[in-house]
């Protein structure tokens, strides 16, 4: 009898001490629960807010307000030192400038690529029969009018390199007159300098996403949200219950 009654205290000692532990886990489980909870009202409050400012900002900016909230950005690598870093965009700014420049302007929301790249071949193909027109023929006219096109040309990249600038607050001087000059000393370095920038912040349709961005859903509609934090379902941190000692008691007996 007296092991009997040992047995027992032992089997309700071990029981208190289960259920004291298991409400220790519950009381875990609860508050890691409720500091995830509290960790994502945080963050989505925080990151809505940041949202709002660029929304706000880039209004600002198609009303011709530049400053975009004070956030200044970069060229993507030097115009002459790192005209070789994308190889692929360096090749098309220099076989094929018209493409890679009517490519640019469609990123950046300045027209149709077609549209942009046909002008910009116009330029450079008037430019360019004139002076063989000055080299058959002697004649000073088309020499002049071959320089005219070339700064043309030169004009109506820097110009645009300009707009791209101001638009997405580019630093550096918005001096029209050092873009033109960029372009006719060296246009292919400059063309794929604006090409290297657009592409690696994913600028699309005028909008620039910035690297590694995540693009959930339109950004256009300002009525619902980017996206949602959705915390995953809590998942039980217990051990395994060992066996009962009151089973294996019972089977002791049995047995």
């Amino acid at each position: 009898m007296a092991e009997l009654e040992k047995q027992e205290k032992v089997v309700l000692n071990g029981n208190k001490e289960e259920a004291e532990e298991e409400e220790e886990e519950r009381l875990l489980e609860e508050m890691a629960i409720l500091d995830f909870d509290m960790l994502c009202s945080t963050v989505a409050l925080q990151t809505q807010g940041k949202w709002m400012k660029l929304e706000h900002s880039e209004d600002c900016l198609e009303h011709g307000n530049g400053d975009f909230g004070g956030v200044f950005r970069m060229w993507e690598g030097q115009v002459v030192l790192d005209f070789l870093d994308d190889r692929r965009v360096a090749l098309e700014s220099a076989c094929c400038p018209c493409y890679r420049f009517g490519k640019n302007m469609k990123r950046a929301g300045f027209g149709y690529c077609f549209l942009q790249g046909t002008v910009y071949f116009i330029l450079v193909l008037t430019a360019l029969l004139n002076f063989l027109a000055f080299i058959v023929t002697k004649r000073n006219c088309f020499m002049y009018l071959a320089v005219a096109f070339i700064i043309s040309v030169g004009a109506y990249l820097g110009f645009f390199r300009t707009q791209i600038k101001r638009k997405f607050n580019i630093r550096g001087n918005n001096n029209l007159l050092d873009d033109c000059i960029y372009h006719l000393i060296c246009p292919c370095c400059t063309l794929s300098q604006v090409s290297r920038t657009l592409e690696m912040n994913n600028v699309q349709d005028g909008t620039w996403h910035g690297r590694g961005d995540i693009c959930i859903g339109s950004y256009g509609d300002g009525s619902k949200a980017f996206f949602g934090l959705h915390p995953p379902l809590p998942i039980s941190i217990k051990t395994p219950e060992p066996c009962n000692m009151q089973n294996s008691l019972n089977g002791d007996d049995n047995a």
